[in-house]
């Protein structure tokens, strides 16, 4: 279980988070939204340790989070963090060794690295440029080495920072498919991000942030059709929530479902 517990943080003077509490643990893909300045880095931070909030708490396993060095350490083996720059987590210049960094300071046996390491490549469909120096890759295959990194963690719960940004249309819808199949093996991920339409599309629940408090959380269809909660967070409908609302059109989670539908109601009319 994560979660946070009245939760405060502040920079000098300035709150930042005040007094959230949200749980982690209900749904396999948590999305955060809202505008900048709102708290959704400074929530990460706390959430991974590298911040501790003034008053409150971030509980693990149904306990407030212990900060000594042992604590954080089984902490960062069960909930790994992928910020949104990924040469901030890239330290070799070739593939293996970046991703095996954190097993062999744990002292992992080499056959159980090699073992992790290859699953990890595979989940993000890394294996076909996995000997390429990292230097070579793209903005979005480095995401990608980013990623295998915590996941040979073998975490449970993945936090990934806007993981779609600086990515093309192709590399989005990749990612997409890294973040299914990671929860499909029964993990948690939670997502801040601009995005709106991915937060839509892949999330199960979500949670609107603005000025260090929540202003609403439940089921990305039922919160982003708030005409109102998007103008208060200012932040933007999905263009296949605004479909809806101001076109009456069939709600939709994905594109391909949008235009599978809108397929459908043509081949009715015509025939």
């Amino acid at each position: 279980m994560l979660a946070t517990s009245d939760l405060w943080f502040r920079y000098q003077d300035e709150p930042v988070l005040k007094g959230l509490n949200l749980d982690f643990s209900l749904s396999p893909v948590t999305g955060l939204v809202g505008a900048n300045g709102c708290g959704k880095s400074t929530l990460f931070m706390n959430l991974s340790g590298l911040l501790r909030p003034q008053k409150g708490a971030v509980l693990w396993q149904g306990k407030p989070l212990d900060y000594s060095k042992r604590g954080l350490l089984a902490l960062r083996q069960q909930v790994a963090t992928v910020f949104q720059d990924p040469e901030q987590q890239i330290f070799y210049t070739d593939i293996d060794s970046d991703i095996a960094f954190s097993l062999r300071n744990l002292g992992v046996p080499q056959a159980e690295i090699t073992r992790r390491v290859d699953e990890a490549l595979t989940l993000v469909d890394a294996q076909h440029f996995r000997h390429q120096p990292i230097q070579c890759l793209s903005h979005g295959q480095k995401k990608r080495v980013a990623i295998a990194g915590a996941l040979v963690l073998q975490a449970r719960y993945l936090l990934l920072d806007e993981p779609t940004a600086g990515l093309d249309p192709a590399g989005r819808a990749q990612m997409i498919a890294i973040i299914r199949r990671i929860v499909a093996q029964g993990n948690h991920v939670i997502i801040s991000s601009h995005d709106i339409d991915l937060i839509y599309e892949i999330s199960d629940a979500v949670y609107v942030l603005h000025q260090g408090q929540v202003l609403t959380h439940g089921a990305p269809g039922e919160v982003f059709a708030s005409t109102e909660v998007m103008e208060q967070a200012g932040l933007t409908q999905p263009w296949l929530v605004k479909l809806h609302t101001q076109l009456g059109l069939p709600l939709c989670k994905t594109e391909t479902e949008f235009f599978h539908r809108i397929e459908k109601c043509a081949f009715r009319e015509a025939s």
